[in-house]
């Protein structure tokens, strides 16, 4: 399978996404179930430039990528939540503006990955994590049914791009408080084995800062490699990277599509990556097999001694048998 597109930074951090059960490995912290719709659209070339800042790693010898999601207005547009506080365990509607810099609600936008805005919303603690594909109305109000099931401190992250010509893709973030009783919870802890609704996912690889590395992905079920994965959004595999403490946001697709030829429907999804920073990150994994969108999570480190980093700097990456560049 061709290596991914390098990380490229907007943030993120929705509420349930399409509406099925959001499940994420036993030992690495749940993913609340959910409803989903059909899945959306495919996803070209990578884009160079895709989030706010802009930056991606040069193939391991530039900057380090820029992080997204870490800022309510850039560039002239602010994200406005209109439902800032929810209650949790409860079904509510999550309402949201984009505003232009006269304060109206910006209605014309650039489809991106099938899709004119994507909308995720994740817990402080990065336990609780979702993806949206929120509605619009005729005047610019977004809005999206959620379940946050433990109180406590979110980030919602809306990833856009304005029609208006010459903007760029941004990706804004804002908080979003779940009432009630809360207890904080830790980051789980690094784990390469994520377990989901009788499927077991391998992560190999790791994150390092200011420098590409590959992750690699292997979904089997009841022991057998799956082969057959379906596309999710383009793509045989939908990764989200959240930075612990910050939440800042990553978001990468596996190089080549499916149908072009030379990208394997499974058992193994291979992205690029590049953190923004050392620390501790949480990964999150859509994938789709048996007409079901399931997520599988991974905490994992990035610049701390003893972690997986990828291989050495100026040796050649070791390839699983099989898989095709």
């Amino acid at each position: 399978m061709n290596t991914g597109l390098r990380i490229t930074a907007f943030a993120a951090a929705a509420a349930t996404t399409f509406g099925t059960a959001y499940g994420v490995g036993t030992g690495v912290g749940p993913v609340v179930a959910d409803e989903r719709p059909a899945g959306h659209g495919g996803h070209g070339a990578a884009r160079e430039e895709e989030a706010t800042g802009g930056g991606v790693s040069d193939g391991g010898h530039g900057a380090a990528a820029a992080a997204g999601g870490l800022q309510v207005s850039e560039d002239g547009y602010t994200l406005a939540l209109e439902t800032p506080r929810v209650a949790a365990g409860k079904r509510t509607e999550l309402r949201f503006s984009i505003r232009d810099e006269s304060g109206r609600k910006v209605t014309a936008f650039a489809r991106e990955h099938g899709k004119e805005l994507h909308f995720v919303v994740a817990s402080r603690d990065l336990t609780v994590y979702r993806h949206l594909h929120p509605t619009r109305a005729a005047d610019g109000t977004w809005s999206t049914s959620a379940d946050l099931p433990a109180a406590g401190a979110y980030r919602a992250f809306a990833d856009f791009k304005p029609a208006k010509e010459g903007a760029g893709a941004l990706t804004l973030g804002a908080d979003l408080a779940a009432t009630g009783a809360y207890a904080p919870a830790p980051v789980p802890a690094p784990a390469t084995t994520a377990r989901v609704d009788g499927y077991d996912v391998t992560l190999t690889g790791g994150l390092r800062p200011g420098r590409s590395g590959e992750l690699r992905l292997r979904v089997a079920k009841d022991g057998r490699p799956v082969t057959d994965l379906q596309p999710h959004l383009g793509a045989y595999g939908h990764l989200v990277a959240l930075r612990s403490g910050d939440l800042a946001y990553l978001h990468v697709h596996p190089g080549g599509e499916p149908g072009d030829g030379s990208t394997e429907p499974g058992p193994e999804v291979s992205f690029t990556a590049t953190a923004p920073s050392s620390g501790t990150y949480r990964l999150f994994l859509d994938f789709r097999h048996g007409d079901k969108v399931r997520t599988a999570a991974f905490t994992v480190e990035a610049g701390k001694p003893g972690t997986s980093a990828g291989p050495p700097a100026g040796r050649p990456e070791t390839r699983v048998p099989g898989h095709r560049h």
